[in-house]
């Protein structure tokens, strides 16, 4: 088995290299700066290509013999699309850490005729809570309305996080299924939610989740929308490129360590109401462990091709269950 990992040189990407060393998993590593990639392969004996975002044969040839590619390398509205075309003619299948949600959504409409399997969003937003939907949607059978909502606490975020984002996009661009389509919308459907663990409300603001754009594909629901815990004004405000340039290239192991993240998922029909939760630390960490592995089961059991939703490439209690093996708690309660 061999992966091979487009963005290793980024923050993310590094914390990826060092995830699949620690489980002796055979990687090339993919970029264009020879000096980077030496540094990020130092220690794991893992082979280095160099090849340019906009060189579509050079990173075709990159990914030759690889059985799998993870992309790490954001903004993937902009970034993404050539790094599938060039896992595609390399017959590699192809994950990524994307949380963009419009991003996702064009990943379904233009790479759906593919001979290999593609998984956006496999990162601590996007996989996770495509799973606990799924579980908490099947509990409360068809026809559920659902909202999934997001709550980071502590850690900070990254260069490449911070470059990434796009405030239009996350927060006014938000889309919202309903009727059997998705569509921007006006306000959210609440202003304040109470998360597991917590005793007390937390504001809550519409934004572009992940589960939104993948859920619907895979879950009997009539109506699904994102919140986002916690204040974001500074982001929805937009950060200078020059302020992010001086900060550094993501939170240290202490404040990772400290960070926590929590998905709260609410399904409710005639029948009742279920809520399903999934809970962890280290986000950045987190992600790492999400896109190796996904990865790893791909490259090992395959799928069936085209682009699949977190839910219909992997089994949501067995990715889940692996997840407890490293800090994560899920729940799904009635």
């Amino acid at each position: 088995m061999k992966i091979a990992i487009n963005g290793a040189t980024g923050f993310t990407g590094r914390l990826a290299v060092a995830e699949l060393a620690r489980r002796g998993i055979d990687a090339v590593l993919v970029g264009r700066d020879p000096a980077r990639l030496r540094a990020a392969a130092t220690g794991t004996g893992f082979a280095t290509r160099l090849a340019d975002i906009g060189d579509h044969q050079a990173l075709r040839d990159a990914f030759t013999g690889a059985d799998a590619v993870i992309n790490t390398a954001g903004p993937f509205t902009r970034l993404g699309p050539p790094v599938i075309r060039a896992a595609i003619a390399a017959g590699a299948h192809y994950v990524d850490t994307t949380g963009e949600q419009h991003y996702i959504q064009d990943v379904f409409a233009t790479f759906a005729d593919t001979d290999v399997t593609i998984v956006p969003a496999m990162a601590d937003d996007g996989g996770p809570s495509d799973f606990i939907s799924h579980l908490a949607g099947s509990t409360a059978g068809p026809k559920a309305s659902m909202t999934v909502a997001l709550w980071y606490r502590g850690g900070g975020f990254s260069r490449g996080t911070l470059r990434s984002l796009d405030p239009t996009a996350l927060f006014d661009g938000a889309l919202r299924y309903e009727h059997g389509q998705w569509a921007t919308y006006g306000d959210a459907s609440r202003a304040v939610l109470t998360f597991p663990g917590s005793n007390t409300p937390t504001t809550v603001g519409k934004a572009a989740l992940p589960p939104v754009a993948t859920v619907p594909r895979h879950t009997d629901v009539t109506r699904m929308e994102g919140l986002l815990g916690g204040s974001f004004d500074a982001l929805k405000n937009g950060i200078d490129p020059a302020t992010i340039d001086a900060l550094p290239e993501g939170p240290d192991q202490a404040q990772r360590a400290a960070s926590t993240w929590t998905i709260a998922v609410e399904a409710t029909n005639d029948g009742g109401a279920v809520r399903g939760t999934v809970q962890g630390r280290d986000g950045y960490a987190t992600t790492a462990v999400i896109a190796v592995e996904a990865a790893r089961r791909l490259a090992a059991d395959g799928a069936k091709p085209g682009v699949l939703a977190p839910s219909q490439a992997f089994d949501p209690e067995s990715f889940l269950g692996f997840l407890t093996e490293h800090g994560a708690r899920w729940a799904v309660e009635t």
